[in-house]
């Protein structure tokens, strides 16, 4: 009999073991290491236009280039405050040609390469929040700063799109480009010229960035759903081929039209944006 008291009695004494390392097991939180990505991490931000390319259509009212470069800088601040290395193509109300730029981000290694920009429409009605990438690596990116930017955003949802602008097919980095609304809408126009809202376009571009290693492999909802542990990958509209539309060739023989009248009409008539001979949203952004 005291040998089976004994041996309860160290069976009682290890409960409390057991059920503080269980206790402590199940307990413990999922949690994420950013600063094992940020550490090693390189964001190029790329503020659309600049300098004599005020970005934008002609007569558009609010100077994109100007709304780039403030959301840039923002996106600047608060990416370095969390231990990310930061490199802009621009800092100033300069021209930068797009080979540099894409030069720029491809120089660094294990960098991404975030483009920023505002959209535009002979239709005031157009508006909403679109996000570009070209290379399939650069999907998680998009996917996360889209969920971020689009959710956060008073705007409609245009969704993600995979598109050969210039600085997204020549980059060897994953790029996004993000359009953060219409400055030829009204609405969106207002938003875009308080600091409140590009503080706000900044902060969900950067949980982007650092959320862009928490996308699911399979595609999700765009709207906000993820868990604290994922984010989900978009779908997403492919118009790699969007240069054979109609639309396009019906502005090329618009652009012949022009050369047949005037040469020096050419001249200034020629897209001096990022992506220079291709059409107004075939360029930069």
């Amino acid at each position: 009999m005291p040998t089976k008291f004994r041996r309860l009695g160290l069976l009682v004494a290890g409960l409390p073991i057991v059920l503080s390392v269980c206790g402590t097991s199940t307990a413990a939180p999922k949690t994420r290491d950013p600063q094992k990505t940020v550490s090693s991490t390189t964001v190029v931000i790329d503020a659309g236009h600049g300098g004599h390319d005020r970005g934008g259509i002609p007569g558009q009212k609010v100077p994109e280039k100007e709304m780039t470069l403030d959301v840039a800088q923002r996106l600047k601040a608060l990416l370095a405050t969390s231990g990310y290395h930061v490199v802009m193509t621009r800092d100033s109300d300069v021209f930068v040609p797009l080979q540099t730029r894409v030069a720029i981000a491809n120089s660094y290694a294990n960098a991404i390469f975030v483009c920023i920009h505002f959209n535009s429409a002979k239709r005031v009605g157009a508006d909403g929040i679109e996000t570009y990438f070209y290379g399939r690596d650069s999907l998680p990116l998009a996917s996360a700063v889209h969920y971020y930017v689009a959710g956060g955003a008073p705007s409609p949802n245009r969704g993600v799109r995979r598109r050969g602008y210039y600085v997204l097919r020549k980059a060897k980095t994953p790029a996004v480009l993000v359009e953060c609304g219409f400055l030829t809408n009204p609405t969106e126009a207002a938003y875009a010229q308080t600091v409140s809202y590009r503080q706000k376009l900044a902060e969900e571009i950067a949980a982007g960035i650092r959320g862009r290693s928490f996308v699911t492999s399979a595609p999700g909802a765009s709207t906000r759903v993820a868990t604290d542990e994922s984010i989900p990958l978009q779908s997403y509209t492919d118009q790699t081929n969007v240069r054979s539309s109609s639309r396009s060739r019906s502005k090329r023989s618009h652009k012949k039209s022009s050369r047949a009248k005037s040469s020096t009409k050419k001249k200034s008539s020629t897209p001096d944006g990022p992506e220079a001979g291709a059409t107004s949203k075939e360029r930069e952004g």
